[in-house]
């Protein structure tokens, strides 16, 4: 089904029971938080997400309730090489399972490969997708290429030969 908005209350039991998946594309300002990371986003940028309810087993036993997660979206960053604007694709595809309780995902965090949450009656997943793509950030966005040549000295050749330390020790 496709929705114009991710909801904030998903029953992620019904919808692992249906194996129902619910899709959009929403504005990036909808997402303020990721929308903060980013540098002068256009009105008019979109994130495309989907999410599929499923039962999956755990390697420790037993099958629960689980959402198959995916999201993407061409972000405007700063490139920490040239610091202008690159537009960086940010994906995620991830797999959350959900355990009767915190202590039984408590438990089992660290032993299987999905994200263990516990099982609520309404899960936020507008929040988790925002969540998620503001962890798929890459730590230090950089074009493959500058557009502009990188200056590799902070000196200024107009400033002098000694600098502005140099400067202060001759008075």
């Amino acid at each position: 089904m496709t929705t114009n908005e991710a909801p904030q209350g998903l029953d992620v039991a019904h919808l692992a029971q249906t194996g129902e998946a619910l899709a959009g594309t929403q504005l990036l300002s909808d997402y303020e938080r990721l929308a903060k990371a980013c540098q002068e986003p256009a009105p008019d940028l979109r994130l495309n997400w989907q999410a599929v309810g499923e039962y999956r087993a755990l390697a420790s036993g037993g099958r629960y309730p689980a959402l198959h997660l995916r999201a993407d979206a061409v972000l405007p960053l700063v490139c920490q090489r040239c610091l202008g604007v690159t537009q960086v694709a940010v994906a995620v595809d991830r797999h959350f399972v959900f355990l009767p309780d915190e202590a039984t995902a408590a438990a089992l965090d660290g032993q299987e490969e999905d994200e263990l949450l516990a099982l609520s009656r309404r899960l936020d997943l507008h929040a988790l997708i925002e969540d998620e793509m503001l962890l798929a950030l890459p730590m230090v966005p950089a074009h493959g290429n500058c557009p502009a040549p990188v200056k590799m000295s902070a000196q200024d050749s107009g400033f002098g030969t000694l600098g502005a330390l140099g400067a202060l020790k001759r008075h």
